[in-house]
């Protein structure tokens, strides 16, 4: 049996998860535990800062939202609205629970579905940027990615993924973290 305070994702599955920056910097997330594996707060804040020139007055989609710490995030930070999009119970009584504790109701939508018929049936650039976190040892990144690069629902898309997992598409840019990774995918500009 090992002692000492255990492993560094030990450690952070036993503290409390908090926004990092913006409005509601250090305010705690309710968590469901079980099978939802939040984003770690060093995780998170690196995504901010890859949205960083994104988030002002954006319209924001959390696909796999689980808590909705990264739509959370985001509000926090400026974005004008979040969607969040959540299929499992313990997950969207935890999410509606950090929505209402935050007073974020009038400026957040919490979907109760499937992420992959959810996303088909957007429309391009229906979200200025958009965040998935799918189960790590799922194909569903992939499919996030797939949708995206056929119909570029948000104008930006952010996926957490396994670092060893390749995602499709060419340009997207990653950053490394750990066992995780983050790919950044911008939609090339529309011509109007």
């Amino acid at each position: 049996m090992r002692s000492g305070i255990g492993t560094r994702s030990e450690r952070r599955l036993r503290s409390p998860m908090r926004i990092v920056g913006g409005r509601w910097a250090g305010r705690v997330l309710t968590s469901p535990g079980g099978r939802v594996r939040p984003t770690a707060e060093e995780l998170r804040e690196r995504c901010m800062e890859l949205l960083a020139d994104d988030l002002k007055n954006a319209r924001v989609l959390d696909l796999f939202a689980g808590t909705g710490a990264l739509g959370l995030e985001a509000l926090s930070r400026g974005a004008k609205s979040a969607d969040f999009v959540e299929n499992h119970a313990s997950a969207l009584h935890a999410l509606k629970a950090n929505v209402a504790a935050l007073r974020a109701r009038d400026y957040t939508r919490v979907f109760k579905k499937d992420v992959i018929p959810f996303m088909e049936a957007l429309e391009e650039e229906a979200y200025d940027v958009a965040m998935a976190d799918p189960p790590y040892e799922s194909s569903l990144a992939e499919r996030v990615v797939r949708q995206w690069l056929e119909v570029p629902f948000a104008r930006v898309l952010l996926v957490e993924h396994a670092r060893e997992r390749a995602l499709p598409g060419r340009g997207g840019k990653r950053s490394v973290a750990g066992d995780s990774c983050l790919t950044l995918f911008r939609a090339r500009p529309t011509r109007r």
